[in-house]
């Protein structure tokens, strides 16, 4: 079974792009806490490519901006490409399958009107509250 279910916040704004047969695809990146400290007790998260693809691409680049909590249910997928150098590269990334956003509309609207001032999120870190994972 391949299966990911993942609550976090965008570390950017999504990429949307169009197929050469005008199939949208979003990409974005999904910081996810993990549920444990490190030897400072401190706690880290991991960043987790995703993808979209279709309709929903589109709706993530129109209502999902930077530090917009989303939940995403997906399937891991690994591909590979040969680099510049003749070197293997790995991409591992999630596919989604479906999305919640998790944001009130109030908190989107914010977040957009942030985006015209280039110095409103100067200084901000993205925190991700583990303990609204869905898994242990």
């Amino acid at each position: 079974m391949n299966k990911a279910l993942l609550i976090g916040r965008l570390t950017k704004n999504p990429e949307l792009r169009y197929t050469e047969s005008n199939i949208a695809v979003a990409t974005f990146t999904l910081a996810v806490n993990r549920n444990h400290t490190n030897s400072n007790g401190e706690r880290e998260a991991d960043f987790i490519n995703i993808v979209v693809w279709r309709k929903q691409a589109e709706n993530v680049k129109d209502y999902l901006f930077k530090g917009s909590k989303v939940a995403i249910e997906g399937t891991i997928q690994t591909r590979n490409y040969e680099d510049d150098n003749g070197n293997r590269r790995y991409i591992t990334e999630v596919i989604a399958n479906s999305l919640e956003f998790l944001d009130s509309k109030k908190d989107s609207n914010s977040k957009q009107e942030n985006d015209n001032n280039p110095f409103a999120d100067f200084g901000q870190q993205i925190a991700i509250d583990p303990d609204e994972l869905p898994f242990d």
